[in-house]
């Protein structure tokens, strides 16, 4: 029986982003049904062309970037990719930083607002990053 998993991400930094994409792609390539819901500090990093890199919060950060971790972005990736995650992005966020759909990677879905998103994640196991 596969799970519903729901992820928001609103923190910029290295460990929680690290975190939430590793528990997406797990959970997608095992047949879980999984949503992540991207706002506030996690936006920046996901518009085409940033090559901005989230603060690590400690040590911890600063090995996943030497110790041939596969980085935050692709494990999204392959989420949406292999498993069928759905990668939203928060359609408050992308008024508040004046970017559009277009501007943002294209495996991220349509803009979604937090209502609905919610709504989608009723029964869903929450998780917040």
């Amino acid at each position: 029986m596969s799970r519903k998993i729901h992820i928001v991400c609103v923190s910029g930094t290295r460990e929680k982003l690290q975190m939430a994409a590793m528990i997406a792609s797990v959970a997608a390539a095992s047949g879980d049904e999984v949503s992540v819901f991207f706002s506030m500090n996690a936006m920046q990093y996901f518009v085409k062309g940033s090559s901005a890199e989230p603060p690590a919060e400690g040590e911890f950060g600063a090995l996943l970037q030497t110790k041939g971790v596969p980085p935050f972005r692709q494990l999204f990736q392959m989420a949406a990719e292999l498993g069928s995650a759905t990668l939203l992005p928060c359609s408050m966020a992308l008024d508040l930083l004046k970017i559009t759909q277009d501007d943002l990677d294209p495996a991220l879905g349509p803009p979604t607002g937090l209502t609905r998103f919610l709504s989608d994640a009723e029964g869903a196991q929450i998780l917040t990053f």
